[in-house]
């Protein structure tokens, strides 16, 4: 029996969801880079870090509090120093694993474990396209990335602001994330944590969508990153945005952003010692004001490149980072957040070889949560439209991967084609082949598999301009997930009343 014969010219590029919302789930075991030795030298560098140098926390109410436990606090520069012991006890009363409830209940997320959670790009400033350019980002854009992490079902999470709505008021540009958030995705999504009217607002519509604020405190519906600003600083607004956060029950990633040669030091022992002491010390202080709130251990650490000072991502250097990162949380039996990241500024080779490397480290460090896992260019600035297709495409390989090892049995042996075929003969048309063809391996929804005269024939498209129409044709096709109207009558009327508290003279 012959295969069906492949069309010339036909469609490169397949549906808009290949893969089923589902969780990969890591089936290797995570890669240990450093011996027992070695991690304990890093652990004791990082609590030698905290108790001797000491952390600059900028808050009042949270230096009073780390007073009361007994740390030392010096009030004339706001550094407190606090034991070794006290951190490893308060540590241990953060979960290993929790659940992010969605909106739509088929979409919950785990976190921890062997599971993955791929999120959407968060924070650029500039969005892109080979057709109209760099730009700043705008609302029409930062809906088509949600629209976009909605449609494919290996992002899980919504990312924050997927690229930032620059022609909205600076103030209230959040509301208009959060509104379209809850509208355009029925996904757990991520909220802005830059100071308390941020993370206020964003807890109070997350109430208002999901049942109440007990409900989202007993189930948490949102996560956040609280970055350190790096070297030994916790800045007001990352305070401020935590402690609602933490008050409220959603879960935080304590994220230091740690650039050896610039906010840490050259050598990556001690860039990741000083990332553990600002790790540990912003999830120590998550509980203390709420014990057992989920809270996940976030790395970032990366290099700077020394001839130009500007941030290197996705070297090997950091790759290492990822890997150790990993070792760390797991040390702490916390779940673990790593990134997916690239400097290229255009959706070219480049950008391919940087999310790839990455990601690999990324996945056998064993992460639990991958922000920026799609569309991130030019170390964070840019959301690109081609980039995001060509990581939904890198996701794709990687849950496929995951979640469809090898069977070794009697039946995928195959001997009887085997014997069937003999030297010199071929699989094709064998039972043994027929039974299985339509899905014995992955098919690529970006990758051109065709011959030379085919691709020619069809247009001789390049991976970004395929991947530019995929998206087009993804936001063509965009269904937007229902919504209750009393909620959504809700929403707006909180956003409207909101936006004349911040504006009062707009």
């Amino acid at each position: 029996m012959a295969l069906p014969r492949r069309r010339s010219g036909r469609t490169t590029t397949t549906t808009a969801v290949e893969t089923p919302f589902r969780q990969p789930r890591n089936p290797l075991p995570p890669i240990e880079p450093l011996s027992e030795a070695q991690l304990s030298k890093i652990e004791d560098a990082s609590f030698r870090i905290l108790e001797n140098t000491g952390i600059e926390f900028l808050s009042p109410r949270g230096l009073a509090l780390w007073e009361q436990v007994g740390a030392k606090v010096d009030h004339s520069n706001k550094r407190v120093r606090v034991d070794r012991g006290f951190i490893q006890e308060k540590i241990k009363t953060a979960p290993s694993q929790f659940t992010l409830h969605a909106r739509n209940p088929a979409h919950n997320t785990i976190m921890g474990g062997d599971y993955m959670i791929f999120a959407s790009v968060s924070a650029p400033g500039f969005a892109s396209d080979i057709k109209r350019g760099r730009r700043a980002g705008s609302y029409a854009d930062l809906v088509n990335f949600i629209k976009l992490s909605q449609s494919f079902n290996v992002i899980h999470n919504i990312g924050g602001f997927i690229c930032e709505n620059q022609d909205h008021h600076e103030a209230t540009r959040h509301l208009d994330l959060y509104l379209a958030q809850h509208i355009y995705a029925d996904k757990c999504i991520m909220p802005s944590a830059l100071g308390y009217n941020h993370a206020h607002d964003a807890v109070e519509m997350a109430a208002i969508v999901h049942g109440g604020h007990e409900r989202i405190r007993q189930h948490p519906v949102t996560m956040t990153i609280i970055n350190s600003n790096s070297p030994l600083r916790f800045d007001t607004p990352m305070i401020d945005g935590m402690t609602r956060y933490v008050e409220a029950g959603q879960a935080v990633s304590i994220t230091p952003f740690t650039l050896a040669g610039a906010m840490a030091p050259i050598t990556l022992a001690g860039a990741i010692a000083q990332q553990n002491a600002e790790a540990l010390f912003g999830i120590a202080y998550t509980q203390m004001l709420n014990p057992g709130n989920p809270v996940v251990y976030g790395a970032f650490t990366s290099n700077v490149d020394m001839q130009t000072g500007s941030p290197a991502f996705a070297t090997p250097e950091g790759a290492w980072a990822s890997l150790i990162g990993g070792q760390l949380a797991r040390r702490y039996h916390l779940p673990y957040r790593a990134s997916n990241v690239a400097n290229s500024k255009a959706p070219d080779a480049q950008a391919g070889w940087e999310s790839m490397n990455a990601m690999w480290p990324v996945m056998l460090g064993h992460a639990n949560y991958v922000l920026h896992a799609a569309g991130w260019m030019d170390a964070g600035l840019i959301a690109g439209y081609e980039k995001f297709i060509i990581d939904v495409e890198v996701l794709q390989l990687l849950d496929a991967f995951m979640m469809n090892a090898p069977t070794i049995d009697d039946d995928a042996l195959g001997l009887d084609a085997i014997d069937e075929v003999g030297p010199g003969g071929h699989f094709f048309g064998t039972p043994h082949t027929m039974a299985r063809y339509r899905d014995a391996f992955y098919r690529p929804m970006l990758s051109d598999w065709q011959n030379y005269g085919n691709w020619v024939e069809s247009g001789s498209l390049t991976a970004a301009d395929r991947a530019y129409q995929k998206a087009q044709d993804v936001l063509a096709a965009y269904e937007q997930p229902p919504l209750d109207p009393a909620i959504k009558e809700e929403l707006d009327a909180y956003v409207a009343r909101r936006r004349r508290d911040i504006l009062p003279n707009q």
